[in-house]
């Protein structure tokens, strides 16, 4: 959360890591650090990551910036070159203010002809699978898309 709400950076944390030597979560501190340096802003982003790669699928960027006649739209997931958005959507975007931003994001998104699909939370957990394997039809239809 401190590096979510810009109050340290990523390499200021690992600064500080470095002078504790010995610590019997440092090994873990020091795994959470690289996540959140990759780009991992939720748990459920880090399980899509981990989801993605059992799955041999591409490991997509993430938190990628779209300035949007809406506003900035902040991406969980991105596979630039196909035009593909990964939403993996915890339990605040059920909340009314979230839903409205969400769907007027997701709009601007596929107005500028990007592919976006949302997963919760909670799918991902109980139905990994079935949501992996739409990814991967998506991808496989925007990869065919751009080949023609």
């Amino acid at each position: 959360m401190v590096v979510q709400q810009g109050l340290a950076s990523v390499a200021e944390l690992q600064t500080q890591l470095s002078w504790i030597r010995r610590h019997r979560r440092r090994r873990f501190v020091q795994l959470v650090l690289d996540d959140v340096g990759d780009g991992v802003r939720a748990m459920g982003e880090l399980d899509f990551k981990k989801l993605c790669t059992k799955h041999r699928l591409p490991v997509p960027d993430r938190q990628v910036v779209r300035v949007t006649p809406s506003g900035i739209a902040i991406l969980d997931n991105y596979f630039d070159e196909l035009g593909v958005v990964v939403e993996v959507n915890g339990i605040q975007h059920e909340f009314a203010e979230n839903v409205v931003a969400d769907a007027l994001r997701n709009n601007e998104l596929v107005i500028a002809h990007e592919r976006v699909l949302e997963i919760p939370v909670l799918g991902l957990r109980t139905r990994p699978d079935d949501f992996m394997d739409q990814v991967r039809r998506m991808l496989a239809a925007a990869h065919g898309e751009r080949a023609a």
